[in-house]
């Protein structure tokens, strides 16, 4: 075969190639994600659809679906999701968990996760601008009305919560369909 004839022919396959559709499922493999809890993190899925997949959020999910709040974190948002680890509610006192996760205290544990949640998307670029703004600290009023204060140690993020709890932003801009999530090494407490 001649290498005319062999460029001819290639030249009419290629023009009669049927298109490849990438399906929504495929497409997330090219998404830009972010591990997060040996995770991948797709922006096209909600924060909830998300976090139970990260090995490091099984409590903050747990405690999620004992407050009632997975449809509330699928909805629309936006939502900035301040998200402690495990190890986070582990620093919590030796029973603390368990007794936030029976029915009976499940108005509590509602305050104490809807304080983990800001309305709206803010960046950590958005967030970082409006504490030097503010002359280096800022006020966030939370989903649950109270306040969290966010200032800078360096180039961290640090929240204050209500007691004078500290968090620091771990892992930050792990963007969802309805918001973003900032993982945090603490849990912050309301008053």
């Amino acid at each position: 075969m001649s290498s005319k004839f062999l460029i001819a022919a290639l030249a009419a396959t290629a023009a009669t190639t049927v298109p490849v559709f990438i399906t929504p499922a495929f497409a997330n493999h090219h998404e830009e994600t972010k591990m997060v809890g040996g995770a991948a993190m797709y922006p096209s899925k909600t924060i909830v659809e998300n976090a139970v997949n990260s090995a490091d959020h099984t409590t903050l999910v747990a405690a999620v679906k004992a407050a009632g709040l997975v449809d509330t974190l699928n909805g629309t948002g936006p939502f900035t999701v301040f998200a402690p680890t495990n190890a986070a509610f582990a620093k919590l006192p030796a029973g603390t968990v368990d007794t936030l996760l029976k029915p009976e205290n499940k108005a509590t544990l509602t305050k104490v996760l809807t304080y983990h949640v800001v309305p709206g998307k803010v960046t950590a670029a958005q967030l970082v601008a409006k504490i030097k703004a503010d002359g280096g600290k800022t006020a966030l009023t939370t989903v649950s009305g109270g306040k969290l204060t966010a200032s800078l140690m360096g180039d961290t993020v640090m929240l204050t919560d209500e007691k004078g709890g500290m968090a620091h932003v771990t892992q930050a801009d792990v963007m969802q369909k309805n918001g973003v999530i900032h993982v945090t090494d603490a849990v912050s407490l309301p008053n």
